[in-house]
C-alpha cells in the first residue's frame, strides 16, 4: 500500500532510522507472512520487504504480497470506522527485494532495482535487471534504485552473487561505492551482510557510506538484537532490516517482544 506523499518520498531518508520486516516466502506460507507483518506494523515497522531466496517462483512471491496487501486492507478500513484509530499506520509499503527476475509480483507496490555492485558477474550487475525491467513497466511496479554491496561475511547472497567482499575496515572502498550509485543516479544503498550473518555489517562501514549526502542507507544482515539494530542506527542507517531471525521464532509473542526491542532501540 503506497502512502499519501508517494512511495519515492517516504523511502527517502527523512532523518530518523526506521524498521523494515524481510518477509522470504520460501521460508512460510503466505497467511503466516501476513500475521508477521502485521505484528511487526503494530510495533513499529515501517516497510515491508519480500523477496530474499534465489530459487522463489513468481507464484509464491505473488501469493505472498496478495495476502500481507489485503491484511493490511483490512487494517485501514478498521481504522477508518474508528475515530481512535490512525489508518495511515497501515499504509505500509510492500517492495520487492527479488532474488532475481523471475520473483516479480503485480500485487506489490515497488522494487529495490537492484545492481550488485560488488559482484564479479555480469549477470549480477545488469543481466537480470535486463530480464525483469520490460515486466515492471508492465505491471507498472515502482522502482527504487538501489546500489547493492555485499559486505563480510556475505553469506549465500555473496557466494551467489560473486560478491568482492566489503571487509570492516575498507571505508574508503565503500565511500567510493557510494559516490558511484549517486553519480549513477540511484537513490538507495543496500549494505548487506548476509542473510542469518554471523555478524552486521560493521560500524565503520556504515558510517563511511552515510557519508554520502542524497543517498538513503538500508543496513541488513546479521541484526538480531536490540544492540545491533542500535548501532547500526547510531552510525548512520537510515532503514534496518530483520529477517532470518523473525522466521526463526514460532511463537507470536516472542515475535512482537523482539520486534518491539529492535524497534525501541532504533
Amino acid at each position: 500500500m503506497i502512502p499519501d506523499e508517494g512511495l519515492q518520498a517516504y523511502v527517502r531518508s527523512n532523518g530518523e532510522c526506521r524498521h523494515i520486516i524481510l518477509v522470504d516466502p520460501a521460508e512460510q506460507e503466505p497467511e503466516v507472512a501476513a500475521t508477521r507483518v502485521l505484528i511487526s506494523v503494530e510495533e513499529g515497522s515501517k516497510m515491508i520487504f519480500v523477496g530474499g531466496s534465489t530459487d522463489t517462483s513468481n507464484e509464491i512471491v505473488h501469493d505472498t504480497c496478495l495476502a500481507i496487501q489485503e491484511a493490511l486492507e483490512l487494517r485501514v478500513f478498521a481504522a477508518s470506522q474508528n475515530p481512535e484509530q490512525d489508518e495511515d499506520r497501515w499504509k505500509i509499503p510492500v517492495i520487492l527485494f527479488p532474488g532475481g527476475a523471475h520473483a516479480i509480483s503485480p500485487a506489490a507496490d515497488g522494487i529495490t532495482f537492484m545492481m550488485l555492485m560488488n559482484s564479479k558477474s555480469r549477470k549480477w550487475l545488469v543481466g537480470e535487471q535486463l530480464r525483469g525491467a520490460p515486466h515492471l513497466l508492465e505491471y507498472g511496479i515502482e522502482p527504487i534504485s538501489t546500489g547493492y554491496i555485499v559486505c563480510h561475511p556475505g553469506g549465500k547472497v555473496g557466494e551467489i552473487g560473486e560478491a568482492e567482499l566489503i571487509m570492516s575496515g575498507e571505508t574508503s572502498l565503500v565511500k567510493n561505492y557510494a559516490i558511484t550509485a549517486k553519480m549513477y543516479g540511484m537513490s538507495t544503498i543496500y549494505l548487506e551482510a548476509g542473510s542469518g550473518a554471523e555478524s552486521p555489517v560493521s560500524k565503520d562501514i556504515i558510517e563511511k557510506a552515510a557519508e554520502i549526502t542524497g543517498l538513503t542507507v538500508i543496513v541488513g544482515g546479521g541484526i538480531r538484537d536490540a544492540k545491533s539494530a542500535a548501532t547500526a542506527a547510531i552510525a548512520g542507517a537510515d532503514w534496518i532490516v530483520t529477517g532470518t531471525v523473525t522466521e526463526e521464532l514460532s511463537d507470536n509473542n516472542q515475535l512482537r517482544q523482539l520486534m518491539r526491542e529492535i524497534i525501541t532501540a532504533i
